[in-house]
């Protein structure tokens, strides 16, 4: 050991045998689930029978919800900026909260009209077969692809601290990346949701195993809070080291996060998968139960934990910063601002070997693979929902319509594979960018959020007003999505400084996903009112939903 850091072989074979034979057990359930199914139906490939039920529903939408965001992205932002960001797990019992609120009317409804995927539902509704289904489909490439990318981000970050040798975190990613797409390609939903089951027990128990260990390693509970107490006054207080998370950004986030994530293509799906509304009902309280309490006793005490043990101050109370100013992690952690994403990994590898003997060695292990399974269940998740809204929104209506339904099943492996792929390439390309376009996995989280979030005007009104037009809702979103995207990264890459000034307090203020729904709203009431007060213009463009 050296400055603290341990070299990669530290663990010694362990983390190969462990890593092996769960990588094994994946494949042997996707083939399991393919030899399952129930002839080649689209409805058996992406919903599963519309028959799961409620363990194996509450596991898969935990599983979806808490990813390498959860595991390495949020205990990474606590460390960076303090117990201000513990404060996201409000978003927790939000989610569970959508699930009851939004899981079983979309569930219910999905069934009555044979929904496969949420457009197919928004189509109904709206009377717009071509524009909205493509917008709802755009909508889902823009969220799957980024949380595909911080997964295999994640199996990349995991591969480099587990196992030796310079391209280890290349050799992760390729791995992580070949492993889900096999299992999610052969067996569909119901291996995702199998695979899930799993995935979903373990992050859980290595969320609050992790958040165990951390408070062992500084000495049990009395000796971690005594030394949390002594941190910096920026890390315990709002807005937090770097000054980003003011009151207002974050309650803005930590909401629309939530709502977000449970209306995604993917969380959507699972709702038309499950066998009854009980089942989601249940599905939700046991969601924002133990969730919850996997974020306070496992992120933030891994966050916090992490800053005591690598602090991000020197002895004067300086802080590393590069030249423009941005804060960097402890040597010992990483050398970029995007390692801090790292401080899990390399508190559980340098300690509980010393803590525990062979006994933290293999606990070590269990823990990281537990981030492998919280990766993995994303990304196969989304994966499976972006082969569905491609192959049903776009193929079955503008390429092939008369495809028969075997072909439509092999169309959405191929895309599964190509999603990957492309995943793949960004995840390679930014690692080898200077300015990793990425960044950290929270940040681009955050960002994947904001475009799902664009559907909650439509689903509000779709589920309970019963308002809007089809005119309103293609404005709105369109708005929502340009408004994101102009308050985005990409916005400086493609336009320079234009707007700078003003785009930059706007991202200060409130979450950019809140302003993009914000001005979406706006622009679709205004034209739904319009247009309900022009009714020639819009006849026989919408129909109702019962209630």
């Amino acid at each position: 050991m050296t400055d603290g850091v341990m070299s990669s072989g530290d663990l010694g074979n362990t983390p190969y045998v462990i890593v092996g034979t769960y990588l094994m057990l994946l494949l042997a359930l996707g083939i399991l689930g393919y030899r399952k199914r129930q002839g080649e139906s689209e409805e058996d490939y992406f919903l599963a029978g519309r028959n799961q039920g409620w363990v194996v529903s509450s596991l898969t939408i935990m599983a979806t919800f808490f990813s390498s965001f959860a595991l390495l992205g949020a205990p990474g932002m606590v460390y960076r900026d303090g117990i201000v960001f513990a404060l996201f797990s409000l978003n927790v019992p939000v989610a569970g909260v959508a699930i009851y609120v939004f899981g079983s009317r979309i569930r219910r409804i999905g069934r009555e009209r044979g929904c496969l995927t949420p457009a197919d539902m928004i189509v109904d509704h709206y009377g717009s077969p071509v524009g909205l289904r493509l917008l709802v489909a755009l909508v889902g490439l823009l969220y799957a692809v980024p949380y595909v990318v911080i997964q295999i981000q994640a199996g990349g970050i995991l591969s480099q601290q587990l196992f030796p040798g310079q391209d280890a975190f290349d050799t992760g990613a390729c791995l992580l990346a070949l492993i889900t797409m096999v299992y999610v390609a052969v067996g569909g939903m119901r291996s995702v949701a199998w695979t899930d089951v799993l995935q979903g027990g373990l992050l859980v128990a290595g969320m609050l195993l992790a958040g165990t260990a951390v408070v062992a390693v500084l000495g049990g509970p009395g000796p971690f809070f005594a030394a949390v107490a002594k941190l910096p006054a920026k890390s315990l207080s709002a807005p937090g080291t770097t000054g980003r998370w003011t009151p207002e950004l974050l309650f803005t986030a930590s909401l629309f996060a939530s709502l977000g994530s449970m209306i995604q293509p993917a969380q959507w799906m699972r709702f038309y998968a499950a066998r009854s509304n009980d089942v989601l009902r249940r599905s939700a309280l046991i969601f924002a139960a133990v969730l919850t309490l996997c974020f306070f006793f496992g992120v933030m005490l891994v966050g916090l934990g992490g800053q005591v043990l690598y602090p991000l101050v020197d002895a004067a109370g300086a802080y590393r910063t590069t030249d423009a100013g941005a804060i960097l992690p402890n040597l010992a952690v990483g050398q970029t601002p995007g390692e801090f994403d790292q401080i899990l990994v390399v508190v559980l590898k340098n300690h509980l070997p010393d803590l525990l003997g062979p006994a933290g060695v293999v606990l070590a292990t269990l823990i990281l693979v537990a981030i492998m399974a919280a990766a993995m269940s994303t990304a196969d998740s989304n994966l499976h929902a972006l082969s569905a809204l491609i192959t049903h929104d776009v193929y079955d209506q503008f390429v092939r319509p008369q495809a028969s339904q075997r072909e439509r099943t092999w169309v959405g492996r191929a895309l599964i594979a190509a999603v990957t792929v492309l995943a793949l390439v960004l995840v390679l390309v930014g690692r080898r960018s200077a300015s990793n376009p990425l960044g950290m996995i929270v940040i681009l989280g955050l960002l994947a959020i904001s475009f799902s979030t664009q559907l909650l005007p439509m689903t509000v009104d779709m589920l309970y007003l019963r308002r809007g037009t089809r005119r309103g809702a293609i404005a709105g979103l369109i708005t929502g999505l340009l408004m994101i995207f102009a308050l985005s990264p990409f916005w400086s890459m493609v336009a320079g400084e234009t707007f700078g000034g003003l785009l930059g307090s706007m991202k200060k203020m409130i979450d950019i996903g809140a302003w993009g729904l914000l001005f979406n709203t706006i622009v679709f009431a205004a034209v739904s009112w319009r247009d309900a007060h022009n009714p020639d213009a819009v006849a026989g463009t919408r129909s109702q939903v019962e209630s």
